[in-house]
């Protein structure tokens, strides 16, 4: 009895003060909520025939940084962010509330990466393809847009270049997402008669499915949502797909963590019709066209080392006005209101055929 007593008044202060920063927190989400409100105010009454722009990645990432560049502990700096995230997405829906196309369907690691850049208080809306995320955003019937780029282990995502070569949008921010894949199913482990999901998940973890379910035949799907749904339907079907698939579909998570690297990320790009100011720590990216002749890939590249400027993806495509032509798709670190990124673009202006800058933008915040 003394023990719980001693305990008792041990915890008491501590709830007491825990009580105590509440109320503050509470106060203080009050008093944020009310800038935004005001910045909304001051943003509406701006001259001109523009509509003010509400979503600001530059300044989002600003906050992002420095809150984890302030961050003591013990919340780790990807706790901060996302607690944060959390917060100006709360805000934001008091300015301007978003709408957001991505590819779908829902529970699909898109969808997680909509969560992860715009938080909970953004609308979400699924899309069946890439190119509808495309015409989504382009129509005006959502704000911005959300695809895949790229995986650290299966390469890049072609449909989202090729979507670029014909539209007018420019990439406004990136997430980077790590990938943990789970198996799902309705029944037991030893139940599994079938296993369903995408290609690429279904390459991630070969291994452990050859080592766990060898002869069970494997089903690629559109998408691993679509694979959780297909689980949740049929008996002895298993599925790969993230942890909010099985939320969504109700499924028993038997594994996870199955993927055979276990450093997996896939990136995502934002897509908006605004040009994004510098963050301070920006990526930018070029559509880039050159005449089909020796040499043309290297004077396109030959100044971006001159200047020092570093390249972080470069990747090819056919072009789609002749035969053997091909369009490249360069990222390298930078903004392109900077002068030494300024000087290079017009370089490679001078040996392209056409050079287009799809957006400069912040880098991913962990």
């Amino acid at each position: 009895m003394s023990q719980t007593k001693n305990t008792e008044d041990q915890l008491t202060p501590v709830r007491a003060r825990i009580d105590e920063i509440d109320r503050d927190l509470a106060r203080l989400l009050n008093e944020r909520a009310a800038c935004a409100m005001r910045v909304a105010e001051i943003k509406a009454d701006e001259p001109g025939d523009e509509a003010p722009v509400f979503y600001r990645p530059e300044r989002e990432a600003q906050i992002l940084k420095r809150v984890q560049a302030e961050n003591t502990g013990p919340l780790t700096d990807g706790d901060m962010a996302r607690l944060f995230r959390e917060v100006i997405s709360c805000c934001l829906s008091l300015e301007q509330p978003l709408t957001i196309a991505y590819l779908g369907p829902t529970g699909t690691y898109t969808e997680a990466a909509v969560i992860k850049q715009f938080g909970h208080f953004a609308t979400t809306r699924a899309q069946a393809a890439i190119d509808e995320v495309f015409r989504e955003v382009e129509s005006g019937a959502a704000h911005c847009g959300v695809v895949p780029v790229e995986n650290s282990t299966e390469g890049m995502v072609n449909h989202t270049l090729d979507c670029f070569m014909t539209s007018k949008l420019r990439i406004c921010g990136e997430v980077e997402l790590p990938i943990h894949h789970a198996f799902l199913s309705m029944g037991s482990s030893d139940s599994i008669t079938a296993i369903y999901s995408h290609e690429q998940s279904l390459a991630q973890c070969r291994r452990w499915l050859d080592g766990h379910y060898p002869g069970v035949p494997r089903t690629p799907l559109a998408s691993n949502a679509e694979a959780a749904r297909v689980a949740a339907r049929t008996e002895g079907a298993g599925a790969i797909a993230g942890e909010m698939a099985a939320e969504r579909y109700g499924l028993r998570m038997l594994a996870t963590k199955i993927e055979d690297e276990p450093d997996n990320k896939t990136r995502f790009l934002v897509l908006g019709d605004q040009e994004v100011g510098p963050s301070g720590h920006d990526k930018t990216s070029i559509l880039v066209s050159t005449r089909n002749e020796p040499g043309a890939l290297y004077g396109v590249l030959e100044p971006f080392h001159r200047h020092g400027i570093d390249l972080t993806r470069i990747e090819t495509r056919p072009s789609r006005v002749g035969s053997w032509n091909y369009v490249f798709f360069i990222d390298f670190d930078g903004h392109e209101s900077q002068a030494e990124v300024e000087a290079v673009l017009d370089e490679v202006r001078q040996v392209s055929v056409e050079v287009r800058s799809l957006g400069s933008y912040p880098r991913a915040v962990a």
